[in-house]
């Protein structure tokens, strides 16, 4: 079965508020209207993420899980205050991974590698990765402990590459990452590397390379419902509108660059199986 390994859910406000220091006010993305997403293009798995502007709040995030059944896995956000008895409770709703964003615009000033320590040892007893987005900047500078990770770790979307090559020194050390066995990567949101917000093809020579290096850690997400770009988040009452793109076409343009039919089937259902502990 296919899966959708990086999606968000948002609530009602009402219900659900969001954290006070965001950059936007998201609006409403639920779990039915994803399952219609989904349905017509085979996707019948998903990875729910904990985005940003929930904070450590994960309530939404365990009732999607709930709902979904064994249909979904997710990956939470927590902070000092989480016990490891709560934390047990995450994994046994479905939560495989434990998220340090250090991309969005409302994250601290606290170092990659320090936020990364914090979290690898409840990771490691809890049976869980951590997922990493951070620009490739970061990624590379903090390579080092990446590699020596307890861990899997989880790079999200393509490693935010923007101004970069495979060839540069940040992009080797991506790609050097990539070929240890316990470093996976997110094939997702390609409008997030790109001048144009609406791109949904993956840069050629990026994907190539990527694939060359760890095909069979490879895993593939939608980022629906495609939050909006930095540049048009408006403030925090202020609903800034989700990216305009079709679902089938992110999936198909996805799928048309691979090129190959083997291939795709690996990324969209076996690696995840594996990852994310799919029966």
């Amino acid at each position: 079965m296919r899966c959708d390994s990086h999606v968000h859910i948002v609530g009602p406000t009402d219900r659900y508020p969001q954290v006070a220091n965001r950059t936007y006010l998201a609006g409403v993305a639920s779990v039915d209207e994803l399952e219609r997403n989904a349905a017509s293009n085979g996707v019948g798995r998903f990875v729910i993420v904990q985005p940003s502007f929930y904070g450590t709040d994960n309530r939404l995030l365990l009732q999607s899980l709930n709902i979904l059944a064994g249909r979904s896995r997710g990956v939470a956000v927590i902070d000092q205050t989480t016990s490891g008895r709560a934390l047990s409770g995450f994994v046994e709703q479905g939560v495989r991974g434990l998220r340090l964003n250090l991309y969005s615009r409302l994250g601290d000033d606290i170092p990659l590698d320090i936020r990364f320590k914090a979290i690898e040892d409840p990771a490691y007893e809890a049976n869980c990765h951590i997922e990493v987005i951070a620009p490739l900047k970061l990624l590379a500078d903090n390579a080092r402990l990446l590699a020596r990770s307890r861990v899997p770790t989880v790079i999200d979307h393509y490693g935010v590459h923007s101004g970069h090559t495979p060839d540069d020194a940040e992009g080797r050390a991506l790609l050097d990452l990539l070929a240890l066995p316990h470093v996976w990567i997110k094939l997702s949101a390609p409008y997030r590397m790109s001048s144009n917000p609406l791109a949904t093809w993956p840069d050629p020579t990026w994907l190539a390379a990527i694939l060359s290096a760890a095909s069979d850690r490879c895993v593939w997400g939608s980022d629906w419902p495609h939050t909006p770009p930095h540049n048009v988040q408006m403030g925090t009452e202020l609903h800034s509108p989700y990216r305009r793109l079709r679902y089938g076409g992110v999936l198909d343009d996805f799928i048309a660059a691979l090129g190959s039919a083997e291939l795709a089937e690996r990324i969209l259902s076996d690696n995840p199986a594996r990852l994310y502990e799919f029966q």
